[in-house]
């Protein structure tokens, strides 16, 4: 009897956590939440992380003076015997000596001025590179929203749809209607279904794309997110978008970091043009001199080499040249900047002008509608034509609002992206 008690004991147990990982709420983000967690786990953003620490190594090895050389020679070794005697070392002398470069025009200094420009620059490329990242995370997450809305819609419709379905099925009862009628009624119910199974599959898979970008494990029925899915008027003009715009786009800002290291790298090549002398000393023991008190001697020297021919012209025109090239990149940017806000824009108040009439006027006048011809229709003020009409005329008006939404919410996203940072909800 104790085997099949234990038995028993741990099949319950089982059952019950198994319905306690299938009975678990679902998990909502936030944006604010999705925004966080992508951050923390996407591998596209954290590659680009390292690219700013390597830059910043790169700095170390920038400002780095020149190792100094080390030289010990030996001199005046016997190689064969001096008079039948052989002492092989008794007039070898030996030299060490230590010798450095010494830079000058301040050439470590603007290599470190250009390893940090550059690491400026990779942390601008990491920013643009999120930005544009978080667009397209923004963009998904858009996605699921309106499929929820569109659900939600399709859920609404069928149930309203289904009782006016019965309430026509009592009047099939009463004898108030024909069974052709009402066949034809019901027979619409199909529409609503496939309309609920397609936004099931619709928002199903915008949760994996979702997801997926959020590199989250969670099971697909545990997870959701939430928002307000509407749309608000801009409180910025353009001329404000235009200004954020130029003080805040990542990829601007890259471009004008180019210019200046540009300008920096050809300092440099000025500077690596020049002159830098090698300072040399050195200590000699010569054991084969005739001067007693020669034995043990100091020098130094100084190398200095002659830039007749190489005073390093072509570095130099090459940088001015890219002096150049970068200003006319830097200008392309400040105006794909601008086309970027204008567009995205043009874009958000085209939207805008279609949704304002269906807030203000077409959603009530197609909820009036229905209702109303839904009345006449029981009343037999209506013909069944009329009433099939105006449930499609409702079921479209809400369904091109909440398309109108999405639209809304994706042109807002495209603003955002184009003025570097959130200026909408």
């Amino acid at each position: 009897m104790q085997r099949p008690c234990w038995r028993l004991c741990f099949g319950l147990l089982l059952a019950s956590g198994c319905l306690a990982q299938t009975g678990r709420p679902a998990r909502a983000l936030t944006w604010q939440e999705a925004e966080a967690l992508f951050k923390a786990n996407n591998p596209t953003l954290l590659a680009g992380q390292a690219t700013i620490d390597e830059a910043k190594a790169d700095e170390i090895t920038a400002y780095l003076r020149p190792n100094p050389d080390f030289t010990f020679s030996m001199d005046g070794t016997q190689i064969a015997p001096h008079r039948g005697v052989w002492q092989p070392f008794a007039g070898t002398f030996y030299t060490p000596s230590v010798s450095y470069l010494h830079e000058r025009e301040h050439k470590r200094e603007l290599r470190l001025a250009v390893a940090r420009q550059a690491t400026a620059i990779a942390v601008s490329a990491q920013a643009d590179l999120e930005r544009n990242l978080l667009y397209n995370l923004r963009d998904a997450f858009i996605r699921v929203l309106q499929a929820k809305a569109v659900r939600d819609l399709a859920r609404e419709n069928l149930e309203y749809y289904d009782k006016e379905i019965e309430i026509n099925r009592e009047r099939l009862k009463a004898g108030a209607m024909s069974r052709v009628d009402f066949e034809r009624i019901e027979i619409q119910r199909v529409q609503y279904e496939s309309d609920l199974e397609s936004a099931e599959v619709d928002l199903r898979t915008a949760k994996i794309d979702l997801r997926t970008l959020l590199r989250d494990t969670t099971p697909l029925e545990q997870f959701d997110v939430t928002g307000e899915f509407d749309y608000e008027e801009p409180t910025l003009t353009l001329a404000e978008l235009h200004d954020i715009a130029l003080h805040n786009r990542p990829d601007l800002k890259e471009a004008q970091q180019n210019l200046e290291q540009a300008r920096t790298n050809h300092q440099l090549a000025i500077a690596n043009g020049s002159t830098d002398p090698t300072f040399s000393g050195w200590y000699t023991h010569n054991a084969s001199t005739n001067n007693p008190f020669a034995y043990d001697t100091v020098g130094w020297s100084v190398s200095i080499p002659l830039r007749i021919f190489d005073r390093n012209q072509g570095e130099k025109a090459h940088t001015l040249i890219d002096i150049g090239r970068n200003e006319k990149l830097r200008d392309a940017a400040q105006l794909q900047v601008l086309h970027d806000v204008d567009s995205a824009y043009a874009t958000l108040e085209s939207t805008l002008e279609l949704l304002r009439p269906y807030k203000t006027k077409y959603l009530k006048e197609a909820a009036d509608i229905r209702d109303t011809v839904s009345f006449s229709y029981l009343h037999g003020a209506a013909s069944l034509l009329d009433f099939l009409d105006a449930q499609e005329q409702y079921r479209s008006t809400r369904l091109n609002y909440l398309n109108l939404v999405g639209s809304y919410l994706s042109a807002a996203n495209q603003l955002n992206l184009a003025v570097g940072r959130e200026v909408m909800r």
